[in-house]
């Protein structure tokens, strides 16, 4: 795990040394708090909890996290470090690992920075800290979906703008994938076996079921898989375009 640990100690300090990290976190506060406070009627509701605040992270996370995920190999590649970087002593699978460990750790930083926001309901009421505790762990599993479904394809492009584009387009189809307006649509043309099976693809279904406090053991395994097959096609992208 030697190298893995080394790449991850690069990568996420390479993410402090440009503004770009600030620049997120700065973001993702301010949009966090205003959608909680404003957007989310948080203290016209006279209720003691957060769902305003997780309620917009998948939203958030839709735009924040691939602007994460673009630069993770289309920079890379673009600039030709991926060739130094696979030459290093690391396998293939262990830099995909250690790099998006890096900008999932990156993200969870910026994550656990809303803090203020948790205390500053405990100190208003008597909120459920277990599901509060629950939304954070299904927000975290979220964004690492994203972040999985942004490494691969970052990898299969030179261009940030594209991945960018690519993982919001691919990330707003498995989060929408459980609404009943795209089901009820499937169902007219589709076995019911089937439809079930599109909804169960659904990333903010499965985040909902996690921020309700409810930690199903289906819901920890859905977003395992997701982000380990994400990866595997990540290493599997950047081995065929290796020679470009």
């Amino acid at each position: 795990m030697s190298p893995v640990k080394t790449v991850f100690r690069r990568e996420l300090a390479s993410y402090f040394a440009t503004p770009v990290a600030y620049v997120f976190i700065v973001i993702f506060l301010i949009l966090a708090g205003a959608m909680t406070f404003y957007y989310g009627e948080f203290f016209e509701r006279g209720r003691a909890d957060l769902q305003p605040f997780f309620g917009f992270h998948p939203w958030l996370y839709l735009f924040l996290v691939p602007a994460i995920a673009m630069r993770l190999w289309a920079e890379e590649r673009k600039s030709g470090t991926i060739e130094l970087l696979l030459t290093l002593p690391i396998t293939m699978w262990q830099a995909v690992v250690a790099k998006f460990l890096a900008a999932w750790a990156f993200v969870g930083i910026a994550l656990a920075m809303t803090f203020p926001i948790w205390i500053t309901v405990n100190y208003l009421g008597d909120p459920d800290n277990g599901v509060i505790i629950a939304s954070y762990l299904g927000s975290l599993l979220m964004a690492g979906a994203f972040l999985a479904i942004g490494s691969c394809l970052s990898a299969a492009t030179r261009n940030q703008v594209v991945a960018f584009i690519l993982t919001v387009v691919i990330c707003f189809l498995l989060l929408m994938a459980g609404f009943p307006l795209v089901l009820g649509f499937f169902q007219a043309f589709l076995p019911q076996g089937v439809v079930d099976a599109i909804a169960g693809l659904s990333l903010f279904a499965h985040f909902q079921a996690i921020a309700k406090g409810v930690v199903d053991l289906r819901d920890l395994v859905y977003f395992a898989l997701t982000i380990l097959a994400w990866l595997y096609a990540t290493a599997i992208v950047i081995d065929l375009k290796k020679a470009d």
